[in-house]
């Protein structure tokens, strides 16, 4: 059952022995000392980061590690998608044995999505398993990618086809943290915090509706918006850890926005993970009228929502273009909720009544791709 501390909102995740905490709220950082006792944990830590989020705060943390009084190795990588890759996770394991990082120690993901599925998935495999601390810095990591335990790098083929599922053994989403984050950053995270919203709680999106403008400019707003998404998420995940059945859902938009990513190459300065994803939640309900299960007022609504906070919401909104129908329908064949080479999408008949569409007809699929890029 969830429990709030002073200003701290405290989310459990239900797994049994693999169970952890999500901390959330402006100063949660400080749990980190607090909780350190219970994890039991070696005399050795390792933080993977990335260069921009150490320069802002790799010193707070290494002064939160120096009251605990563990030794700190700091392992960085570039920051973008581009680290999500096989170079880099050899570069990272290598740090981590260099590091002499042993099973009883923990490794610390501090940053945003791409760190946190990169550490993971080198806390995974070294040594066969090492346990892990995620520290999300940004609103897209802290509700969304840190939670669950799915960890991984991208291959040529798609995104995320090469990972573990490897749950962490604590989440801080210290939302203070955010304070830092650029602007087209912390909008890209607002889709993900749409998605739950358009999932199963038509309530929620009405409340973010009247309530984005606070969430962006901070406040209270901004600390429930993360608790309630971290809620949804722990939720699902807690009834279906290794994405058999209903952790499908959060994969609302993401068939396409994984596919407009690798039309763009993973290239960040076109097309955030984020924007990729406001584009795919549009093209998902659209989809969804096309097919004639949902009416085009609720899409048009969702589209006009994403617009107002400035994120884009169709394809002609991808600088340099998104590729043609046939290349976006070949990168969707490689998701990872494709079976037995049959479509599968997360479609809605309405917002808030999302559902999982297995057997899509591809040629549907690939008529919708052609008639969107036609209308720009």
């Amino acid at each position: 059952m969830e429990n709030v501390v002073p200003s701290l909102t405290i989310v459990p995740v239900e797994l049994g022995d693999r169970a952890y905490d999500i901390v959330i709220g402006r100063g949660a950082l400080g749990q980190l000392a607090e909780r350190w006792p219970a994890l039991k944990a070696g005399g050795r830590v390792a933080v993977v980061t990335d260069s921009h989020v150490q320069a802002f705060h790799r010193g707070q943390v290494e002064q939160t590690l120096a009251r605990i009084g563990v030794e700190a190795a700091f392992v960085a990588v570039a920051p973008g998608e581009g680290s999500k890759s096989y170079p880099v996770l050899q570069h990272v394991c290598d740090a981590l044995i260099g590091a002499r990082i042993e099973r009883n120690d923990l490794v610390i993901a501090l940053g945003g999505g791409v760190v946190g599925d990169l550490a993971g998935f080198a806390a995974a495999i070294v040594r066969r398993g090492l346990r892990f601390i995620q520290i999300p810095t940004t609103l897209l990591a802290q509700v969304d990618s840190s939670v669950g335990g799915k960890t991984g790098i991208n291959s040529p083929h798609g995104k995320n086809l090469v990972g573990a599922f490897h749950q962490p053994s604590l989440v801080i989403a210290d939302t203070a943290l955010l304070d830092t984050l650029p602007p087209r950053e912390f909008r890209a995270g607002y889709a993900e915090v749409l998605k739950y919203a358009l999932i199963d709680d038509r309530a929620f999106f009405d409340w973010l509706e009247t309530r984005a403008d606070r969430i962006f400019s901070g406040g209270p707003e901004r600390e429930r918006a993360v608790a309630i998404s971290c809620r949804s998420k722990a939720a699902i995940v807690a009834r279906d850890e290794r994405e058999t059945g209903d952790r499908m859902l959060l994969n609302l938009g993401h068939t396409f926005a994984h596919a407009l990513e690798r039309a763009t190459n993973y290239d960040g300065a076109r097309l955030v993970h984020g924007e990729a994803v406001a584009i795919g939640l549009c093209m998902a309900f659209r989809f969804s009228v096309a097919l004639g299960l949902a009416n085009g007022q609720d899409a048009a609504r969702i589209a006009r929502h994403l617009a107002e906070v400035g994120l884009p919401t169709r394809l002609a909104d991808v600088p340099g273009g998104a590729g043609d129908a046939d290349s976006l329908l070949d990168a969707m064949r490689q998701d990872k909720k494709v079976a037995d080479g049959k479509l599968t999408f997360i479609l809605a008949r309405g917002i808030g009544e999302s559902f999982i569409a297995r057997d899509v007809d591809a040629a549907k699929a690939r008529a919708f791709l052609a008639d969107e890029l036609a209308r720009g």
